[in-house]
């Protein structure tokens, strides 16, 4: 079997024939689905500037950083078009407990040739950079600093990796590929709702080659990626339906912008209430075990009225005090 690191990029992939991208740029990828590949979403809808950025990521190994507000489907972005070039892909999400040990190894207690020896095992950090692996590193604002400052030691496209654990100096595959999401721009958060972001320095912000933004979309697309993964609902009855749906996530976006409300409806959670609305045969209550039960219940009120405006009918009294 070929080792993961000896594999290489083999052929030539059209962009407008894969993405739908007016172009008549090829880019390279693998011919044929290696370990780590993401599945292909079928339905997955592209934003063409996202995609053209992280086609660059990939094509000129570039470090690609995309920002915006959660849900928008950052990180599934990067996944789906890893997954069209059978480019082995990584996420790792930069949570608070994630730790530079974590990342760089450990000592660990190993078993060789009946014996019980300590032996340095290789975390996620070393073993993507020496493999034709895109790395995504999520919520990357959210890192802890001891960890951040080890990323920052790959930013460069061909720099070494200085493993000073096993005093060895690690060489960048060719075809390793960094990638982040990030909520905020590196300046921490400025609107409360992504507590626990840190700022990120500006020595670091400045190896990003590339810093895009995938933000909510248009109604008409929006609707159109809900319908594609609900089906059932492409009908005249279930257009009207998600479209006030879309409708009522608009207002909370709007709602959140001025102060009004402090929770939002991302793509992602519309996607959700469609899913169980079909679950449980009614929009209403659907709506309600989706999103009005993660709202400040100060706040209930106005996102009721959210949805009054946009089914033109109450949110049912039942719906908002009912209970599982």
């Amino acid at each position: 079997m070929t080792s993961l690191n000896e594999i290489k990029p083999d052929i030539k992939i059209s962009i407008k024939q894969i993405f739908g991208i007016d172009s008549d740029m090829e880019i390279s990828g693998f011919s044929k689905k290696q370990e780590f590949v993401p599945d292909i979403d079928v339905d997955y809808k592209f934003d063409r500037d996202t995609t053209l950025a992280i086609l660059a990521g990939f094509s000129f190994n570039k470090r690609v950083l995309i920002q915006g507000y959660h849900g928008t489907g950052k990180s599934t972005h990067i996944e789906q078009v890893a997954a069209r070039l059978n480019w082995p892909c990584i996420r790792v999400n930069l949570d608070s407990h994630i730790s530079r040990i974590d990342l760089i190894g450990k000592d660990a207690i190993v078993i060789k040739d009946g014996k019980q020896i300590t032996e340095f095992k290789e975390g996620i950090l070393p073993w993507s950079l020496q493999n034709p692996i895109a790395l995504v590193f999520d919520e990357y604002d959210a890192g802890r600093p001891d960890v951040m400052f080890v990323i920052q030691r790959v930013l460069e496209n061909e720099g070494n990796f200085t493993l000073l654990d096993k005093n060895k100096i690690l060489k960048q595959n060719p075809f390793f590929r960094l990638f982040a999401t990030t909520n905020t721009i590196g300046l921490g958060d400025t609107t409360g709702l992504y507590h626990g972001t840190q700022q990120i320095n500006q020595g670091q912000m400045d190896r990003w080659n590339i810093i895009t933004a995938l933000n909510y979309l248009s109604f008409e697309k929006e609707l159109e990626i809900i319908l594609a993964k609900n089906k059932k609902m492409n009908n005249i009855k279930g257009k009207e339906i998600i479209s006030c749906m879309i409708k009522v996530a608009d207002l909370s976006r709007k709602g959140f912008v001025n102060g009004d409300i402090s929770t939002v409806m991302s793509p992602r959670t519309v996607l959700h209430w469609a899913e169980n609305s079909q679950i449980f045969k009614d929009v209403g209550y659907a709506f309600k075990v989706t999103f009005l039960n993660k709202c400040d219940d100060l706040e209930k009120s106005i996102i009721a009225e959210y949805y009054q405006r946009s089914f033109g009918k109450d949110l049912p009294e039942s719906t908002i005090n009912i209970k599982i």
